[in-house]
C-alpha cells in the first residue's frame, strides 16, 4: 500500500476528529476538517421535523452575534427553504444540492431575492441522516460560490463516515426542548385577510400560494397537486383576487407579516 503524506494527515485528521464526538467543539472540529478539502463560508446543523427545525449547532456571526436573517428563517421562512421542503415531502439520507431540490423558479422569488441569496449568498449543499420516520438531522453548507463538480465528488466520496459520525453524535447531544409553540401560520392570516374581505380562500387556494412563494412553476404546482396548469391559474388568479394583491411580491409580504 502506498500512501502520500496527504493521506496520512487525512486519516490522522480523523482519529482526533473522532475523539470530540462527546466533546462540546464536535462540530466545530467537523466544520474545521471539511474546510480544508471544501471551503464553505457558513454552516448549522439542523434537526428537520413536522414543525419548526431545531438547531444543534451554527457558524459564528458577525461578532458572535445571533444572524438576524437565519432568525427570521427559524420564526417561519423555513417554510419556503426547498431542502426543508424536498425533506418533508420524501425525507430520506444522503448528499443533496441546491440544484437538486429548488424549484423551476427558485431565484425568481421573493425569498430568494431577500434572504437567500443575502444569507446564502450562492449555493448550499445538505448531509442529511434520517434519524427516524420523523425527524432528519442535516448538515448545511453555505457558499459564497458555487460549489464545483470536484467539490461536490469529494463531499460525495467522504459523505458516508461524516454521516456515520452525525448519527454517533446524536447520543451524546442534550435533550432537546420541545420547539415552541408556533405563531399563527400564514395560511390562517391569509385567511383571515380574505375573510375581512368577504371572500375566505380555499384549501387549495392556500396550497397554490404556498407553492408559489417556494419558486415553483404552474407546470411543477400542477404536477404536486395533480391538476392542470390552466387549473392552477384560476386558483392563483382567484386568490390574488380575494387578497386584494396583484403580485408574488405582494403575497410575500403578507406571508411576512404572518411571522411577526
Amino acid at each position: 500500500m502506498n500512501l502520500t503524506l496527504q493521506d496520512v494527515a487525512w486519516h490522522d485528521a480523523v482519529g482526533r476528529l473522532i475523539e470530540t464526538l462527546d466533546r462540546p467543539n464536535f462540530w466545530t472540529a467537523l466544520l474545521r476538517l471539511l474546510d480544508r478539502y471544501v471551503p464553505v463560508d457558513n454552516w448549522v446543523v439542523l434537526i428537520f421535523s413536522a414543525g419548526r427545525p431545531q438547531v444543534l449547532a451554527e457558524s459564528p456571526g458577525a461578532n458572535g452575534e445571533l444572524d438576524a436573517l437565519f432568525q427570521d428563517y427559524l420564526k417561519g421562512l423555513y417554510l419556503l427553504d426547498p431542502f426543508y421542503l424536498a425533506n418533508r415531502e420524501a425525507p430520506q439520507s444522503g448528499l443533496f444540492r441546491l440544484d437538486d431540490v429548488a424549484p423551476e423558479c427558485f431565484e425568481q422569488t421573493d425569498y430568494y431575492q431577500r434572504y437567500f441569496h443575502l444569507n446564502i449568498v450562492t449555493d448550499e449543499v445538505h448531509i442529511n441522516v434520517q434519524l427516524d420516520a420523523e425527524r432528519t438531522l442535516s448538515l448545511s453548507l453555505g457558499s459564497h460560490l458555487r460549489f464545483s463538480l470536484e467539490q461536490i465528488a469529494l463531499l460525495g466520496l467522504v459523505q458516508p463516515w461524516v454521516a456515520g459520525l452525525m448519527r454517533q453524535r446524536m447520543t451524546f447531544e442534550r435533550e432537546l426542548e420541545p420547539s415552541p409553540a408556533l405563531p399563527p401560520s400564514w395560511q390562517s392570516r391569509l385567511e383571515e385577510a380574505a375573510q375581512q374581505l368577504g371572500a375566505p380562500l380555499s384549501g387549495r387556494e392556500l396550497e397554490v400560494g404556498r407553492l408559489l412563494l417556494s419558486g415553483c412553476s404552474n407546470k411543477e404546482i400542477a404536477r404536486k397537486l395533480t391538476i392542470s396548469a390552466e387549473t392552477v391559474k384560476v386558483h392563483r388568479k382567484h386568490m390574488y383576487s380575494k387578497l386584494g394583491i396583484k403580485s408574488q411580491s405582494e403575497l410575500f409580504s403578507l406571508f411576512l407579516q404572518a411571522q411577526e
